[in-house]
């Protein structure tokens, strides 16, 4: 995933070299573990306390942050001017990836000749670190779900009328959710397999007439949502989840939303 964002980011701003890595749990260090256009491993496994040095500064500040001459730089400290030295490093950017929250990681770009990185640049890059920050939110989102649903499944699977189930649906709902905002297709299918599973899979997936999206859809209905909220959660205009919904009642010969919300539960492609 970081290997990914750091081609886009030297396709977006134009540098030669691009390298970052995720911020550790408490938020105290950064590693360096992806790199690319560097032509020494100067930098790899480089860790990085908060603080200190460019990415180090972005990491407490949580902005980006620019630097023209990287050793003689006096608004950074200079614990890491060898390894930036030996990779020939003077011009740097770096931009904090961040949804909210705490900074969950740093991408750097940069250029060995004394120049500035531009604004546009720094946009550009800006613009990547906002998209990976929201892949990693959901990976990082997927992986808390599940957490909770290995505790659940290991206590039994509950009955269908309990709070604990209903915690599974409204599971199953972000997870769908998830599915619609990730860019990832590999990510996508992953969730939409763990959703699946959820369901508890009662039908073969080739026997379920109903397509993704209107599963989608349905796990918004299930969960309480209106037309409105399910559009905005999965990224569709009203009109289309109500589309979806027709096409869903004519395929399981329902005719209306919380009928046909029990008829899928019924067949198994809801939880």
């Amino acid at each position: 995933m970081l290997e990914t964002a750091l081609q886009r980011i030297r396709r977006a701003s134009g540098l030669p070299v691009a390298f970052g890595g995720l911020v550790s749990a408490d938020g105290r260090s950064m590693r360096l573990t992806d790199f690319a256009g560097t032509t020494t491993l100067a930098l790899n496994g480089l860790v990085v306390s908060a603080g200190n040095g460019l990415g180090g500064r972005v990491v407490t500040t949580a902005r980006p942050g620019r630097v023209e001459d990287y050793a003689a730089d006096p608004r950074i400290s200079h614990e890491y001017d060898a390894p930036v030295t030996t990779e020939g490093l003077r011009a740097i950017a770096a931009v904090p990836v961040a949804m909210g929250g705490p900074v969950l990681a740093v991408l750097y770009a940069g250029t060995r000749a004394p120049l500035s990185v531009g604004a546009r640049a720094l946009d550009a890059m800006g613009q990547v670190a906002v998209r990976l920050g929201t892949e990693l939110t959901v990976r990082r989102e997927v992986a808390r779900r599940l957490a909770e649903l290995e505790t659940a499944a290991a206590r039994g699977r509950p009955d269908a009328t309990t709070a604990e189930w209903e915690n599974v649906r409204l599971a199953h709902a972000d997870l769908r959710t998830l599915a619609a905002e990730t860019d990832d297709p590999r990510l996508r299918r992953r969730l939409q397999e763990i959703s699946a599973r959820l369901a508890g899979e009662a039908a073969p997936t080739s026997l379920n007439p109903l397509s993704p999206r209107e599963l989608d859809v349905l796990a918004m209905v299930a969960v309480g949502c209106g037309n409105a909220e399910a559009a905005r959660r999965l990224g569709l205009l009203p009109e289309t989840v109500k589309s979806y919904l027709r096409n869903a009642m004519r395929k399981l010969g329902t005719h209306g939303r919380m009928e046909t919300v029990v008829a899928a539960r019924r067949l198994g492609f809801l939880p």
